[in-house]
C-alpha cells in the first residue's frame, strides 16, 4: 500500500497517527523515541499495514504472475496499483476530499524526514492523491520510483505486465482491500 491506502487505514486517528502513517517509508530503524507517542503508534500501524499486504495470498500470487526476472520489483508496483484502485473507488465516497486535504494539511504543516523532504511538496503540489485514480499516472509515479533504484529502471519495465493483468489485479484488490479494513483500520 501507498500514500492514500495508509491514510484511509490511519483516518480515525489524530492528526499524529495519520503523519506518522504518512512519513513511515521515510523513517529507518526501530528506535522511535525521537517521535511523539502518537507519531510513533502512527509509524508502526504503516508497518504492520505493509507486513500484512507484504504476506497476503492474493499479493504473493499477483507478484507470481510478474514477469519472472521483474518479480522482485513488483511489490513496489503493486503498492501504487493498488492506491490506484483506491483512488478509483473512493473518489466518488463522502468524506474522500476531505481526507486528502487533511493529508495534504497535516503533511504540509510540519518537516519530513530527510527521505522524504524532497517529495512531499511536489505530492502535495501535484495532488497526488487525486492522481492516482489515472492509471497514467501511477504507472509514471511506478517508473519515477525505478530512477532512483541503481540499475535498470525495472519498475518502468513492469507497466505491460501491469496492463495486461490489470482486471486480475483489480479482482485481487477488491478482494484484499475489504480485509484489510477491517483488520487494520482505526
Amino acid at each position: 500500500m501507498n500514500f492514500l491506502a495508509h491514510a484511509w487505514l490511519a483516518k480515525g486517528g489524530s492528526d499524529d497517527f495519520l503523519y506518522g502513517n504518512l512519513i513511515a517509508d521515510g523513517v529507518k530503524g526501530m528506535n522511535l523515541e525521537i517521535w511523539n507517542l502518537r507519531v510513533a503508534e502512527g509509524i508502526r500501524h504503516h508497518r504492520r499495514v505493509d507486513a500484512t499486504i507484504d504476506r497476503h495470498p492474493r499479493v504473493l500470487a499477483a507478484r507470481q504472475r510478474a514477469p519472472q526476472d521483474k518479480r522482485r520489483y513488483a511489490g513496489i508496483a503493486l503498492d501504487l496499483v493498488w492506491d490506484h484502485f483506491l483512488a478509483r473507488q473512493q473518489k466518488i465516497q463522502p468524506g474522500h476530499q476531505r481526507l486528502i486535504e487533511r493529508c495534504y494539511r497535516v503533511l504540509g504543516r510540519r518537516a519530513a524526514p530527510a527521505r522524504l523532504s524532497s517529495m512531499i511538496p511536489v505530492l502535495i503540489d501535484q495532488d497526488w492523491l487525486n492522481a492516482y485514480a489515472d492509471f497514467d499516472f501511477t504507472c509514471r509515479a511506478i517508473a519515477g520510483i525505478g530512477t532512483r533504484l541503481s540499475g535498470p529502471n525495472r519498475l518502468a519495465e513492469l507497466r505491460p505486465w501491469l496492463e495486461e493483468d490489470y482486471f486480475r489485479l483489480e479482482e485481487d484488490f477488491n478482494a484484499l482491500w475489504p480485509e484489510l479494513v477491517a483488520q487494520l483500520q482505526r
